[in-house]
């Protein structure tokens, strides 16, 4: 049974690797080279010092996946919307911890005071990620087309959305 649970400065090391696996193998990302970690460490300090969450998923005793949010932009209008980033270790996929892991970090989120979680996932191919986020109840809002240059080739961005909790149907003052 996987753990979901906080991150922890232990991690830093798993979730580099498993981040940098997909700076260098895939589309879901943009970036080009993969970050050090302490730069890694630096992006986790920055989204736990901002009071969002960042989670990892453990199977097995071995980190497996992590997933955390930040502001979608830095204007104060924005305050009420994140936009989420998941990924997974490459002998982690199809098991379902995706799934268990973007749910939980969309309660972590809800519980800060979040009303909605955007998903911008890189490459209109990239099934798995648009997949896991349909699964947990994010829906389609629009496709930015040939937006990246990555591998060669022109990628689409893909947005996606999920209101938590009262959403935009009450202040949320």
């Amino acid at each position: 049974m996987p753990l979901i649970r906080p991150s922890c400065d232990e991690d830093i090391p798993a979730i580099t690797a498993i981040y940098a696996h997909h700076v260098l193998h895939g589309t879901g990302t943009f970036e080009m080279d993969p970050p050090s970690e302490a730069d890694m460490a630096a992006r986790r300090a920055d989204v736990l010092g901002r009071g969002l969450p960042w989670l990892v998923a453990e199977n097995a005793g071995q980190l497996a996946g992590f997933a955390y949010c930040n502001w979608f932009k830095p204007r104060p209008a924005y305050r009420f919307s994140a936009e989420d980033s998941i990924y997974l270790a490459p002998h982690a996929k199809g098991q379902g911890l995706g799934r268990a892991l973007l749910a939980e970090l969309a309660v972590q989120s809800e519980r800060v005071g979040v009303r909605k979680l955007i998903a911008v996932i890189g490459d209109s191919a990239n099934t798995g990620s648009i997949g896991v986020h349909r699964s947990v109840g994010f829906t389609h809002v629009g496709v930015l087309q040939s937006c990246g240059w990555k591998f060669g080739k022109w990628l689409d961005v893909v947005m996606m959305e999920k209101s938590l909790g009262l959403g935009d149907t009450t202040s949320p003052q």
